[in-house]
């Protein structure tokens, strides 16, 4: 496995809160972050059905466009009753004319549950994807992800995305009410970024 030995990385996503989740878990390595949006990229179109293969897209995209380093993250939640959607289709969910609507994406997938007459617990779980690729086109990728349920009523302020209605496995908050270093602690990113700094600064 290639290490990583640069100083700076750039973050090949838009979404300001998977920017602001790993700019906290890289700070402890001293790795300077820039994101996509501050070298004025565009999103590349996400043409894979897997997470690894959007990954890859997106990562590969930016470090050929800024010669850096660029790790990317691909994520969603997959429920069980669902047939495992929205799976890599969770942002297009929340599409609109407006921009990203969560709240009716959460509604959508308790509706869809409720017409399935879904037997409770709700399974699911949120999957994430690394992709950390160089200049040169070779890449590395890390796959975590974390078991839980989906609840309603949606719960909670913190985190983003599906995070008020995932309730991990063993726990009484949903991520959305959990306090920000706990959720870091045992995430579906939290999985995949131990894996990346395992093998890429261990």
């Amino acid at each position: 496995m290639r290490k990583f030995d640069g100083r700076e990385l750039v973050i090949a996503s838009h979404n300001k809160g998977k920017l602001r989740e790993i700019a906290e878990l890289l700070e402890p390595f001293g790795v300077k972050v820039s994101s996509a949006g501050d070298h004025g990229l565009e999103e590349p179109e996400e043409t894979e059905n897997t997470f690894a293969g959007n990954a890859r897209i997106k990562a590969h995209f930016a470090a050929k466009a800024t010669g850096l380093p660029a790790l990317s993250d691909d994520s969603g939640i997959t429920v069980e009753a669902l047939d495992g959607a929205p799976g890599v289709h969770t942002a297009d969910w929340a599409e609109t004319p407006e921009g990203r609507d969560f709240p009716m994406a959460m509604e959508k997938v308790w509706r869809l549950l409720e017409e399935k007459n879904a037997p409770l617990p709700r399974k699911a779980a949120f999957n994430c994807t690394l992709c950390l690729a160089w200049p040169d086109g070779h890449d590395e990728i890390f796959e975590g992800t974390v078991q839980g349920q989906v609840v309603w009523p949606m719960r909670g302020k913190n985190g983003f995305g599906f995070d008020p209605v995932f309730l991990p496995d063993g726990e009484s908050e949903t991520f959305g009410e959990m306090d920000p270093e706990k959720k870091h602690s045992m995430s579906h990113r939290a999985d995949a970024f131990a894996k990346f700094v395992k093998g890429c600064f261990g």
